[in-house]
């Protein structure tokens, strides 16, 4: 497969590697974007898992808890002044109460349901409407649900819209237990954790992450020359540490006066203090645009383009 200008740009974004090793990269894995930044993180040349995520894309993301439920929903704009924009605003919470009423599994069921606000409309349609009303492109991406009923729900939402936090856990309805809850919740805005604990973590993710740091250690002559249960040891060392980083529970607490303590003992902690376990059970984290490649702009050319019309 023939590797493009486009390609090698949309791999650097991903990464933050040298354009040549990302073409390199490409060329290797016969243009085959995952593999490409597999083949640049087993070479030591992309931090991938850090940087993969970057905002690329505008929009809000907003929470609501009502009547024993609680959603957090995404929608996308196309610009930063869109979102600040108070029509917008109010649509965007308007999708979150629309999807706090509905049963749909998936946004393409959700898209074909009947508008709350106008039965006339589907949430399509009405999204339509809400386009030609603004001018500008607009997607509800994503959404999650939690019920109350399965434990105490937070939210938290940071940067005015920027990043949206759901966090659930078991525990005694008290003042303490609420203020654990938030903590935690602006713990995982801050440090973006994939799971809960280890053991939410697959066998094959970790086949593959072993699989990796050691390309990398064979990568390195230095390293590749220690003996192999000394190799063996580092790999098991710096899985370990990644674990630390993607592991709410092995993370260690941001607001910890030691540097030290983990959030794990953290929640031990608040248990203590409440007279019972406070037992995260589920959480959700959208960052707007995450993900989604951005458009790039020339202001000055879209400007004479107006201007021509």
């Amino acid at each position: 497969m023939a590797v493009t200008a486009a390609m090698v740009k949309e791999l650097r974004e991903m990464t933050g590697a040298g354009m040549m090793d990302c073409k390199k990269a490409l060329s290797a894995t016969d243009g085959d974007m995952e593999k490409a930044v597999e083949f640049l993180r087993e070479k030591g040349l992309a931090a991938a898992a850090k940087k993969a995520g970057r905002i690329a894309a505008e929009g809000l993301v907003t929470t609501k808890i009502e009547d024993g439920k609680a959603v957090v929903v995404e929608v996308n704009s196309e610009t930063d002044f869109v979102s600040k924009n108070a029509d917008f605003q109010g649509y965007v919470a308007d999708v979150a109460t629309a999807v706090m009423m509905s049963g749909a599994e998936d946004i393409e069921a959700f898209l074909a349901e009947p508008w709350f606000l106008d039965k006339e409309l589907t949430v399509a349609q009405a999204l339509s409407e809400k386009i030609s009303v603004i001018g500008e492109n607009l997607s509800i991406r994503r959404f999650a649900r939690m019920n109350e009923a399965d434990g105490m729900i937070v939210s938290y939402i940071h940067g005015g819209g920027r990043i949206g936090v759901l966090v659930q856990a078991e525990a005694p309805e008290a003042e303490e237990s609420r203020e654990a809850l938030k903590n935690i919740a602006m713990q995982i805005a801050a440090l973006r954790p994939q799971y809960i604990s280890r053991d939410e973590v697959s066998d094959e993710f970790m086949a593959k992450e072993r699989e990796i740091l050691m390309a990398q250690i064979l990568n390195d002559p230095k390293e590749a020359a220690k003996p192999e249960k000394v190799i063996k040891g580092i790999v098991e060392g710096r899985l370990s540490k990644e674990m630390k980083d993607i592991c709410l529970l092995d993370q260690v607490y941001v607001k910890a006066e030691d540097g030290k303590q983990t959030v794990a003992a953290y929640l031990k902690e608040v248990g203590k203090a409440v007279g019972a376990p406070v037992t995260l059970k589920k959480f959700y984290r959208f960052e707007t645009g995450e993900g989604i490649q951005k458009k790039e702009e020339d202001f000055a050319a879209e400007v004479a383009k107006q201007m021509q019309k």
